[in-house]
């Protein structure tokens, strides 16, 4: 089977497997998990920022962020693609009492213009906004490497208005390897990031919501509320440590998604774009068939990918899949629709 669905289909090595079952482990929501602590500080310190936290996904991460940085009955900007809109089961209002002001930005990015028009002042009959929120790389528009400039400008446009940004990070060391930058200059501008650890870079499980220490106290008593205060969590921590060493093995899934790609695009009625990380997204209209169906063809054949709207296919290389395995990909992908 080659399981091209999403990044989050890796399976642990035997560097993860053991890190867990050695781990030095404590009580986390006591704070005496020393595997836990040292995951947080050394994100922390690659994310430049002051403190970090552990969650077991990144949407109660997101979720959490939006709760700690706003008050009930505010406003959140947020691309009408991103993730926090499209993925997170409409969360920032049930948890946090937020609504969303989905905009349609340019690469997923609103410019300082439209965050500037968008943003609202607290009146009579009106709310506050009270966050923007940004994704990097962005999923739903292909896994595009948002660069530093554009972070930035949004970013400084939010702040002249006194609204913080909270950055979706959970492929941002995809990001920042595709760009060839620090992953700092893609974290400076905001006010909050999360990293996934458990796409990508191989983790079994979790994610980490950077930002200041003050930042990070409240975030700690959100996450209680929400369910994920966890114990002896050294046990995951432990493999989420080792996949911190994976992030420079992330040029290796954007060369195979680019030879995905190429090999793709000569297929008959496959409309690909040149994918700029790890993710390919696949028009395929000219197939006259449904995603679903050109999925359930590809699964026939023991390639699994994902519908991903109306007339595309997402597939996502990572990890487990090798130059050998999108070989094989590609020569199925052409038995199945020649």
């Amino acid at each position: 089977m080659i399981d091209l669905r999403s990044d989050t289909v890796t399976t642990p090595d035997e560097v993860m497997r053991e890190a867990a079952a050695t781990a030095d482990v404590g009580d986390d929501v006591y704070g005496e998990d020393p595997t836990v602590a040292e995951l947080e500080a050394r994100v922390a310190d690659r994310l430049g920022t002051e403190a970090a936290l552990y969650f077991p996904t990144g949407t109660m991460a997101n979720q959490t962020a939006a709760r700690v940085h706003t008050e009930r009955g505010q406003e959140v900007i947020a691309d009408r693609q991103s993730h926090v809109v499209k993925y997170e089961l409409g969360g920032m209002a049930q948890h946090a009492g937020l609504q969303v002001r989905m905009l349609d930005a340019d690469r997923g990015v609103p410019s300082p213009e439209r965050i500037a028009a968008a943003t609202v002042e607290e009146d009579l009959h009106r709310p506050e906004t009270g966050l923007l929120c940004l994704e990097n790389t962005h999923n739903a528009r292909g896994g595009l490497a948002i660069d530093p400039d554009a972070i930035a400008a949004a970013a400084a446009a939010a702040r002249e208005r006194d609204v913080p940004v909270h950055l979706d990070g959970a492929r941002l060391f995809n990001a920042a390897i595709a760009l060839d930058v620090p992953v700092t200059d893609l974290t400076e501008p905001v006010d909050s990031v999360m990293v996934s650890l458990s796409k990508g870079l191989g983790a079994p499980v979790g994610s980490v919501l950077a930002g200041s220490e003050a930042f990070i106290e409240r975030a700690r008593r959100t996450r209680k509320l929400f369910g994920g205060g966890m114990r002896q969590a050294g046990i995951i921590a432990g493999p989420a440590l080792e996949a911190l060493s994976n992030v420079d093995d992330l040029e290796t899934d954007h060369e195979n998604a680019r030879l995905l790609a190429a090999g793709m695009a000569a297929v008959d009625g496959f409309d690909v774009r040149d994918p700029e990380t790890n993710i390919v997204l696949a028009d395929v209209s000219g197939t006259g068939l449904e995603p679903s169906t050109v999925v359930e063809r590809l699964a026939e054949r023991d390639v699994l990918a994902t519908p991903f709207g109306p007339t595309t296919v997402r597939f996502c290389t990572h990890r487990d899949i090798d130059r050998e395995a999108v070989d094989r990909a590609l020569e199925r992908l052409d038995a199945a629709f020649a």
